[in-house]
């Protein structure tokens, strides 16, 4: 590329795109986002106004057709990004992809089919590999502090957090607290681990709680019309096996009737460990057992991980180099998501 920028055409002029992915961007020295596409023109347009950016589109035929753009991110619902990301390739455009990669393993292999066969640069946004304690406890894990990785815990307790519109219908989400909240998790913490290769899921899923309403907690609405049906699940706990004889206890939920956790995940090997947030490194020195609490810049926010996030995938297209989350990333951790629900409903272990 001639300007030495990745050109971005935005897919989706929801939240993610409005408040995390187009600042990201827009903060970013190797990227320019040239134009938004929403289906509601009106919404296309309000995030260009908003923004300062050219070009607002409704049909996506259109956006795949500019030369202007090099590249385009997914910023929409899950059962679309199959189709998105199978046109995207065969325009030739490279993909930024947000979480989940899909709602069904099948979708997912189809997605990988087409990326590969295009050649362009696709990357998930799997956006809490690029917090400050994931870079710091990658790192360490790099460096053999940790010695073998045997177990992890991780989890996401919401004790009333339920989101509103598309999310909790099954048709138009694929999956509820699991593609949703879980997929952050199971991603982050199987990163922290080392990515090693499943090879089995036994997991449960509930839906008791349902819609509600309470007087002084209110969930948050998606873009978008709510049509009152609720048919995912609300909460789900499983254990995911690796074929290092390593494992992964997980514990998701929207709503349940208990102490609230935020997203929490915890690696544990032969030599220390680590919580990643708060982030400790538990180890041992001069005979001594240690906890040690890394100094870090303060982040409030997620948006400095968008921002890193971005900036990786830009680079990624300018150079050729390969995204660290990674098509095949994408597909495995898909396998895991869909494998706790058919394990939920096969009532026993399933392999990989």
């Amino acid at each position: 590329m001639s300007d030495k920028k990745a050109r971005i055409g935005i897919i989706g002029a929801g939240t993610v795109a409005r408040d995390n992915q187009i600042p990201a961007f827009l903060k970013c020295d190797e990227a320019e986002v040239i134009a938004v596409f929403d289906r509601h023109i009106e919404r296309a347009q309000a995030l260009c106004q908003r923004y300062g950016i050219p070009k607002a589109y409704s049909v996506l035929e259109e956006l795949l057709n500019d030369e202007d753009i090099d590249c385009v991110s997914i910023c929409t619902g899950n059962v679309s990004h199959e189709s998105l990301v199978i046109a995207a390739a065969k325009a030739g455009k490279n993909i930024l992809c947000e979480k989940p990669m899909a709602i069904s393993v099948q979708e997912a292999e189809n997605m990988k089919k087409a990326v590969e066969e295009s050649g362009v640069t696709f990357m998930m946004a799997f956006v809490n590999r690029f917090r400050q304690e994931s870079i710091i406890i990658s790192e360490l894990l790099e460096q053999q502090r940790f010695g073998q990785i045997y177990h992890a815990r991780c989890g996401w307790v919401r004790r009333r957090g339920t989101p509103s519109g598309w999310f909790t219908d099954k048709s138009k989400s694929g999956g509820g607290a699991v593609l949703d909240i879980g997929v952050h998790v199971i991603d982050l913490t199987w990163y922290l681990m080392g990515r090693p290769r499943p090879v089995s899921v036994s997991g449960v899923t509930h839906r008791q709680i349902g819609a509600y309403e309470t007087r002084s907690v209110k969930g948050w609405a998606a873009a978008g019309a709510k049509n009152g049906v609720f048919d995912n699940e609300e909460a789900a706990t499983a254990l995911i096996r690796f074929e290092n004889g390593a494992s992964m206890s997980v514990d998701i939920s929207w709503a349940i009737n208990g102490k609230e956790e935020k997203m929490f995940s915890k690696i544990y090997g032969t030599r220390g460990g680590a919580s990643f947030r708060p982030i400790e490194i538990y180890g041992e020195e001069n005979g001594f057992l240690t906890d040690t609490v890394p100094v870090l810049v303060p982040e409030d926010s997620w948006q400095p991980a968008f921002e890193r996030e971005t900036a990786h995938f830009a680079h990624c297209v300018l150079t050729g180099e390969k995204p660290m989350p990674s098509l095949d990333d994408g597909l495995t951790v898909q396998r895991m998501l869909n494998a706790i629900y058919d394990s939920a409903a096969l009532g026993r272990e399933v392999q990989l």
